[in-house]
C-alpha cells in the first residue's frame, strides 16, 4: 500500500517556479520528520532539503536560498517551494518521511517510507 503520495512535478523553464507536495494516504498516517530528495538519470539519490518533527529545516548549498521545504500540520502534508529553478535541478523528486501509524485505539507504529517520485524537469 502507499502512504505518502505526491504531486507538484512538471516541465519549467529556467527560472520559473514548483512547489511539490508530499501527502499521506490516509489520516492515520502521521507525517513526522521528512526530507526531499533529488535523482537524476544513472545519479545516485541526494538529499535535498529536511524537515524534523519540530519544523527545523536544513538544505543542500546547491538548492539553499532558492528552495523552502514546510509542513502544513493540519493538511499532513510536507511541501518544497522551488523558486529560481535551474537545469541542473531537473530530476525525480523522492519524497521520504517518518510515518507513526494510528493503530487500533490507543495503539501506533512507526516507519520510514518514500513516495513514488515526481518529475521536474528545468529547460534552458
Amino acid at each position: 500500500q502507499v502512504q505518502l503520495v505526491e504531486s507538484g512535478g512538471g516541465l519549467v523553464q529556467d527560472g520559473g517556479s514548483l512547489r511539490l507536495t508530499c501527502a499521506a494516504s490516509a489520516s492515520r498516517f502521521r507525517i513526522n520528520e521528512a526530507g526531499w530528495y533529488r535523482q537524476a538519470p544513472g545519479n545516485q539519490r541526494d538529499l535535498v532539503a529536511k524537515i524534523s518533527t519540530g519544523d527545523t529545516t536544513s538544505y543542500a548549498d546547491s538548492v539553499k536560498g532558492r528552495f523552502t521545504i514546510s509542513r502544513d500540520s493540519a493538511k499532513n502534508t510536507v511541501y518544497l517551494q522551488m523558486n529560481n529553478l535551474k537545469p541542473e535541478d531537473t530530476g525525480v523528486y523522492y519524497c521520504n518521511a517518518q510515518i507513526r501509524e494510528q493503530v487500533g485505539v490507543n495503539g501506533w507504529a512507526e516507519f520510514g517510507t518514500w513516495g513514488q517520485g515526481t518529475q521536474v524537469t528545468v529547460s534552458s
